[in-house]
């Protein structure tokens, strides 16, 4: 199937013709004819898969040429960075048609974004806070609204902004259509679609969980933060096949660590971009990695989701996420657009544990690689990683991974023991002491009365 078999108009195919897109993915396939028949849609699918044209495609189809003010679609992303990608994406897929479409979003002047609103928008692409505070003010106005759509919503559970999605849809009209694209959908999410959504038709296109064929996995186990990184140089100096690569740490402080550590190596080439650095910081080194002038980009999860960078040739787990379906994500920025990526993970005796649930959800092992003979182990832990005060550290294995027993491990017979009181039992009441010189002059007192 291609483009031109969907009912798309001539602008619509036009504008994809530009992109060189073609065939339309498999949720692009099923979403457009059951969204364009006018029903609630939850579509589940894997990251990279086309959700975003999935749900543009056929919104910008039905939508027909208003002046009117106040938009007819809202549509609800995580993060800063998600909104300018997808007002890209859109503006991009309407270059041959004329429709409004603004953004919303924290960190940045509210008044400009009042501005846009007020001249009149027929879409409007936002984070909830900032729609919400738009909303609450009077500045955005949601009678017209016929469509809501909120894109990776398992990652705005995930930040929190359950509240402000409840908040808004309660403020917007009953007689709207609602959309809802993820990866995965966890309990609160069903929650919130048996509340909303009428009678939804859920496109599943793949079980999460599934790792995505083109990407080749591997770790290494690695002790400590500065191993870690001395690995990472080794790697990106050994290897000119890492082009584009994304190194994925578990914080924000150690994202700045690892960029202090290893930018002397790289001056110029690398990038850092987490939630505490500008807007305008974050916009330019976005740019920067998108358009190949840095060749390495460490960051947080924040890039995990959504964000659509063309070429990324490898991604580094250099911290191994706690959550196994994150790794997924994490992994997914590779091996996009029918071409193949690899991922490669630095795990620590603790991220052990996170290695097993990970395998534990593709049902497949990550094949490991010993250490580079050059690399020397380091013997010094940061204070995250130093162990905590009465905690047991088992030694570090380099050359073998440890099996796991399965999630829940038979108890040895001395743990079997059953708690019988022994000394933390209760002791029966003690006996009070009689004073019997007291009594005797009681006693006395009473015969002499």
């Amino acid at each position: 199937m291609t483009f031109e078999d969907l009912n798309l108009n001539k602008p619509l195919l036009k504008a994809l013709g530009d992109m060189e897109y073609v065939n339309p993915t498999p949720i692009q396939k099923e979403a457009f004819p059951i969204i364009m028949s006018g029903k609630d849609v939850v579509g589940v699918a894997q990251t990279g898969t086309g959700k975003t044209f999935a749900y543009l495609l056929p919104i910008l189809r039905l939508m027909k040429f208003s002046n009117l003010v106040p938009p007819r679609v809202i549509i609800l992303v995580p993060t800063r960075e998600l909104v300018l990608q997808l007002m890209e994406d859109a503006k991009k897929l309407t270059a041959y048609m004329p429709r409004r479409i603004g953004g919303a979003y924290g960190g940045t002047n509210i008044k400009t974004q009042r501005a846009i609103i007020l001249e009149g928008l027929d879409i409007i692409i936002g984070t909830p806070g900032r729609l919400l505070d738009l909303i609450l003010e009077g500045t955005l106005k949601t009678k017209g609204i016929k469509h809501l759509i909120i894109d990776e919503v398992d990652e705005m559970m995930d930040l929190g902004f359950l509240p402000q999605i409840v908040r808004i849809m309660d403020l917007l009209p009953e007689k709207r259509k609602n959309l809802m694209f993820s990866a995965t959908m966890p309990p609160k999410v069903e929650e919130l679609i048996n509340d909303y959504f009428i009678n939804p038709v859920k496109i599943e296109i793949a079980r999460h969980g599934t790792p995505l064929e083109k990407i080749i996995q591997t770790a290494y186990h690695v002790p400590n933060f500065y191993t870690k990184a001395d690995l990472l140089e080794h790697l990106l100096s050994i290897d000119e096949s890492m082009e584009k690569v994304l190194v994925f740490t578990g914080s924000k402080k150690l994202a700045d660590r690892l960029f202090e550590k290893i930018n002397p190596t790289f001056p110029e080439k690398i990038g850092v971009l987490h939630s505490n650095k500008s807007q305008n910081f974050r916009i330019r080194n976005l740019e920067n990695f998108t358009n190949g002038t840095y060749r390495i980009m460490i960051t947080t999860d924040i890039m995990a989701r959504g964000l659509d960078i063309s070429d990324v040739t490898h991604v580094i787990n250099f911290d191994l996420p706690n959550n196994a379906p994150t790794y997924i994500h994490r992994i997914g920025r590779t091996g996009r657009a029918e071409k193949e990526g690899i991922a490669i993970s630095f795990i620590n005796a603790v991220e052990e544990a996170y290695q097993i649930e990970i395998e534990e959800l593709m049902q497949m092992n990550i094949p490991m690689e010993l250490l580079p003979e050059n690399i020397e182990i380091s013997t010094i832990f940061t204070e995250e990683e130093k162990p905590k005060k009465g905690a047991n550290r088992r030694p570090y294995l380099v050359d073998a991974k440890v099996k796991s027993q399965g999630a829940y491990q038979e108890k040895k017979e001395k743990n079997k023991k059953v708690n019988l009181g022994g000394k933390y039992k209760k002791s029966p009441p003690k006996t009070k002491t009689v004073n019997r010189g007291r009594l005797k002059r009681k006693a006395k007192k009473k015969k002499k009365g």
